[in-house]
């Protein structure tokens, strides 16, 4: 575990839970405490119903000592000595709980990502069957506990805070201070520590969370590959990335993505044409942003063959023969991660599978621990290697020794020639 290898144990000693801190004063002591730690335990609470860009309302962080809630939005408050805690102290460990929207505000405040990180939805995956484990179902699993979420959903950015807000935030990190010393030692026991460590890498790669309005149709649902549809898809959702961050509005609030996608495969040639569109109001057809929708649909040129999708197991040419084989190679995916109880989502996907059953072998799942666990198992079923036996009634597998039929078959013709 290069790069998180920290002593798994936590201190015997009541951690200091502190007032809400208003002050970059404050916050600066507080963070240089905490760049001793081995790890710190992070949390926040924002508030992106309304706006593009999600308004931190919340920080709370712990280590196994002392734990604070960090108030953003007081007057004066400067999140510099937190920010160079989270992105540049290499030293010391970020661990989350489905990090994945909290990593997003840091790099929305500076362009950087927490590095080291940890997170613990993830480590989950490799050592239980839980695919994406909720926090609350994290502290009960290893604490023992029920998690009190009445505060869950309050409006984090009125102020003052209510004691009862603050108690339920700073709870959050100071259970995850406490459940990731077991986990990490969980993880060393079983020596699955190592699988996590792509995973931890790819949730801080920063080329997770820049905002290219140029990739935002990557993230919308487009049967086909229709270089024409698309061209215009690319083009009106990187239109709508701007309008909504102008706006500063949730980009739905714009426009749906089924609606953006309807649009591509079946562009209006006039703006009078909006008004029959599903998911816009009438006004579009002749306000100013239908106006400038029309505008860009117009303009839109078709996808260069080089950015083109590739293509994935999804859609390749499996025949019914093929897709019997992914259908096996999913239930033995099924036994081995009920087996060794990893989380399937961990080792592969559904798509990586049918592409394995249709012939392609340049996958994740046939390289590194992936092969080891489960892909060479994978390859052995589909070479015919590998057969599904019933033991004691328990559905397991089996190899095939290819010689040893070989061998039985040239007795049984002997036999038969007698």
């Amino acid at each position: 575990m290069p790069e998180w290898r920290y002593s798994a144990r936590i201190k015997k000693s009541m951690m200091k839970i502190h007032d809400l801190i208003t002050t970059t004063e404050a916050l600066e002591a507080l963070c240089t405490r905490l760049a001793k730690s081995e790890f710190v335990t992070v949390d926040t609470e924002f508030m992106r119903e309304n706006t593009y860009w999600p308004e931190l309302c919340l920080v709370q962080i712990a280590n196994d000592q002392e734990a604070a809630a960090i108030d953003p939005m007081a007057e004066g408050m400067d999140l510099t000595p937190l920010l160079n805690l989270m992105c540049d102290n290499e030293d010391v460990l970020k661990v989350f709980h489905a990090g994945g929207q909290d990593v997003e505000i840091i790099y929305n405040l500076t362009g950087k990502t927490p590095h080291p990180i940890f997170d613990t939805q993830i480590a989950m995956m490799a050592i239980s069957q839980s695919e994406q484990i909720g926090y609350a179902n994290l502290v009960e699993s290893w604490l023992g506990f029920t998690v009190d979420k009445g505060a869950r959903f309050t409006d984090w950015g009125r102020r003052p805070l209510t004691d009862r807000q603050i108690e339920y935030a700073i709870g959050d990190v100071t259970h995850l201070a406490e459940i990731f010393p077991k986990m990490l030692k969980k993880l060393i026991k079983t020596g699955r520590g190592m699988w996590l460590n792509a995973e931890m890498e790819k949730l801080a790669d920063p080329e997770n969370y820049r905002n290219d309005a140029s990739r935002a149709w990557m993230r919308i649902r487009q049967a086909g590959r229709n270089p024409q549809v698309l061209g215009r898809l690319k083009a009106i959702a990187a239109w709508r990335e701007g309008e909504a961050q102008h706006k500063n509005i949730p980009r739905g609030r714009i426009m749906r993505d089924e609606t953006l996608a309807d649009i591509a495969s079946h562009p209006p040639k006039v703006q009078a044409d909006l008004a029959k569109v599903r998911g816009l109001s009438n006004s579009w057809k002749d306000n100013d942003i239908g106006k400038r929708l029309i505008k860009v649909i117009e303009d839109a040129q078709p996808l260069p063959k080089e950015e083109m999708p590739e293509k994935t197991g999804r859609g390749a040419p499996l025949g019914k023969e093929g897709a019997l084989v992914a259908d096996l190679l999913k239930l033995l995916l099924k036994i081995r991660c009920r087996e060794i109880d990893i989380a399937s989502r961990l080792l592969t996907k559904s798509d990586e599978l049918e592409a394995l059953a249709a012939g392609l072998r340049k996958l994740p799942i046939l390289d590194g621990w992936r092969y080891d666990v489960f892909g060479k198992d994978a390859l052995q079923l589909v070479e015919g290697r590998m057969a599904f036996t019933v033991k004691d009634g328990r559905l397991m597998m089996t190899r095939i020794d290819v010689m040893e039929i070989v061998a039985q078959a040239d007795t049984d013709v002997g036999i038969a020639a007698e």
